[in-house]
C-alpha cells in the first residue's frame, strides 16, 4: 500500500530555473551561464544554510535546490566559471561534515541544462538508439552526462537526480547506436572511476514502451 506522502513524493515536480525560460531558449544557454556547481548534503537543515551562503557568495542562479531521496539535500547552481567556483567553495566551508559530494563542471555541455530541466522533447518514433547510465548519486550522474555529451554526437534526453530513485541518478540519451555506445562508455567510465557506477546500457532500436513510460 502506497501512502499519501509516498504518492506526493513520486509525483513531485521540482521548480527548475531552466524551465522558466521560453521554449525557444531551452536548448540554448546564455554564455554567462556556462558552468554548473553541485553540493550534495546529508542534512536538510544544513542544506538550507549552505544554499543561502552560496547564493550570497557569488552571482549564480539556482537550477535545483531541494530535498532528495534518503533524506538528503541537493543544490545545483549555474553561472560563469569563477562565480560557480566561488559559490561551491563557500558552500563547502559551511557544509562541513554534511557534504556527501560536490562538483564544478566548467563550460558544461549546453544540453545538460535542458536535460536536467526535463524540457527536451522526445519523439519515440525517431529514436534509433537509447543510452542509459545509472549512478549511486546525483552528482556523479551530472558529471557522467556532461562527459557523455562531449564524447559523441548524442542528444541528452533526461538527467534524473535522486527523486523516486532511492538517491541514485540516471542519464538517458539518444543518437546513432555508434554515438550512443561511445557516449555511454565515456560517461560510465567517469562514474566507475568515482566508484559510483551502478550500470550502463546502449540499446539499438529501443521498444517504444521504454520511451513512453520513462521519459
Amino acid at each position: 500500500m502506497v501512502g499519501r506522502g509516498s504518492r506526493r513524493a513520486a509525483n513531485y515536480q521540482p521548480r527548475f530555473f531552466f524551465s522558466r525560460l521560453p521554449r525557444a531558449q531551452k536548448e540554448r544557454v546564455s554564455p554567462a551561464m556556462d558552468s554548473i556547481g553541485v553540493v550534495e548534503l546529508s542534512s536538510i537543515v544544513t542544506g538550507y544554510r549552505v544554499q543561502d551562503v552560496m547564493m550570497k557568495a557569488a552571482s549564480v542562479e539556482v537550477i535545483i535546490a531541494r530535498t532528495i531521496c534518503s533524506g538528503k539535500y541537493l543544490i545545483i547552481v549555474g553561472g560563469n566559471v569563477s562565480g560557480v567556483e566561488s559559490a561551491v567553495a563557500a558552500g563547502l566551508k559551511y557544509g562541513e561534515d554534511a557534504v556527501i559530494d560536490h562538483l564544478v563542471l566548467a563550460r558544461v555541455h549546453p544540453s545538460v541544462f535542458a536535460a536536467v530541466g526535463q524540457s527536451v522533447d522526445v519523439d519515440p518514433a525517431s529514436t534509433s538508439a537509447l543510452g542509459m547510465i545509472e549512478t549511486f548519486g546525483a552528482t556523479a550522474a551530472l558529471a557522467a552526462a556532461d562527459i557523455a555529451a562531449k564524447a559523441a554526437s548524442v542528444k541528452l534526453l533526461r538527467i534524473h537526480l535522486a527523486m523516486a530513485l532511492g538517491g541514485k541518478g540516471m542519464v538517458m540519451m539518444t543518437g546513432t547506436i555508434a554515438d550512443v555506445e561511445a557516449a555511454v562508455a565515456a560517461g560510465a567510465e567517469d562514474a566507475r572511476q568515482r566508484g559510483l557506477l551502478v550500470n550502463s546500457v546502449a540499446l539499438a532500436r529501443p521498444d517504444r514502451s521504454l520511451l513512453v513510460e520513462n521519459l
